[in-house]
């Protein structure tokens, strides 16, 4: 399957961001920005550039989290839908469950606490 050009920019920032090396990086920069405070005798100028730096990186790595989140809940949905339509038993009603509104979770999620209680009854009854 061939990615689009974002695609495969978004994965490969993803993956850079979560190494060891953009860690070590960005360490090093703060340290040097540090370091460097007394030969610009810590000006606003000085303070800025760590300000604005930091503040453009958030700021894009957001979008770059959110993409790779969406990614990641669509493969497990997709995964946990395959588990539950192969299931002979399982309540195939609940393929694509997300796509409810917060009320209607909320109705199934007690549906199923009340299922497991009952559950729970009838084997407690049973020792």
């Amino acid at each position: 399957m061939k990615k689009n050009f974002f695609d495969h920019f978004a994965d490969q920032a993803a993956y850079f961001a979560g190494s060891p090396g953009a860690f070590i990086g960005a360490s090093l920069l703060v340290i040097i920005w540090a370091v460097t405070g007394p030969f610009f005798k810590f000006s606003e100028v000085w303070q800025m550039v760590i300000n604005t730096g930091t503040t453009i990186v958030t700021f894009l790595m957001v979008f770059l989290i959110q993409k790779a989140q969406n990614k990641d809940s669509k493969a497990i949905q997709i995964k946990l839908n395959e588990l539950v339509a192969a299931h002979e038993n399982a309540n195939n009603r609940i393929v694509d469950i997300e796509d409810l509104t917060e009320e209607e979770l909320d109705q199934i999620h007690k549906f199923y606490e009340n299922l497991r209680n009952s559950r729970n009854r009838d084997t407690s009854k049973e020792e």
